[in-house]
């Protein structure tokens, strides 16, 4: 029954995964995300590409499409009752809708990096931790400018917390899919890592973005 559970579980926060709310808001606006800045349909390039309103709608929207899932994982595989198999359902709903986000069937597998989906699974697991190191993110991106780097601190943290918090719980499948939250969001960045060392990337102003 547990394994029907999982196959479920998977398939169906994958095509969560799927839904692309940076496509959709820049269609509602006559425009094409993928065809704006960078590229990319997620939370950066909308802030770059069409400022604060739908840049943080954009935000809101991913980080529920990893919440929702992940709170129904959570439940599924025990809820409060067994914990160590609840928080498994977590992460594995998680991972699924990340892998979604990045790899999406219904876009010919082209997608955004995955980062505001991952901050929503982060925020179900651990709250509190989640919005304070969310808060130091976005305060290096207000006085260093660079997303990529941001999303990295936001998500070698909390995996480096969650791996330390949940480690007595013993269950392997919970530090796998935390270790492939962490691969997924550098593979996911590995153009801007490049442009990174090469002095070439991207800059995103908040300070621009909200005076606009």
């Amino acid at each position: 029954m547990i394994y029907l559970k999982a196959i479920l579980l998977v398939f169906g926060a994958y095509l969560i995964g799927n839904i692309n709310f940076a496509r959709i808001l820049s269609k509602k606006v006559n425009s094409d995300i993928t065809k704006q800045g960078s590229g990319n349909p997620g939370t950066m390039n909308m802030l770059r590409s069409y400022g604060a309103k739908l840049g943080g709608l954009t935000l809101l929207l991913d980080l529920l499409k990893g919440a929702v899932p992940s709170i129904l994982g959570f439940f599924i595989f025990g809820g409060y009752s067994n914990l160590a198999l609840a928080y498994f359902g977590l992460y594995l709903a998680g991972i699924s809708v990340i892998i979604g986000h990045i790899y999406p069937v219904f876009y010919k597998f082209k997608g955004g990096k995955g980062v505001a989906s991952s901050l929503g699974v982060f925020l179900v697991a651990n709250p509190i931790v989640t919005l304070i190191v969310f808060i130091v993110a976005v305060i290096y991106l207000w006085l260093f400018e660079y997303g990529s780097i941001s999303s990295f601190i936001m998500i070698t943290a909390l995996t480096i917390v969650e791996v330390l918090r949940l480690y007595s719980y013993n269950n392997i499948g919970i530090f796998i899919c935390l270790f492939f939250i962490l691969f997924f969001t550098f593979f996911s960045h590995r153009k801007n890592i490049i442009r990174l060392f090469n002095g070439k990337e991207n800059k995103v102003s908040l300070k621009n973005i909200f005076k606009k």
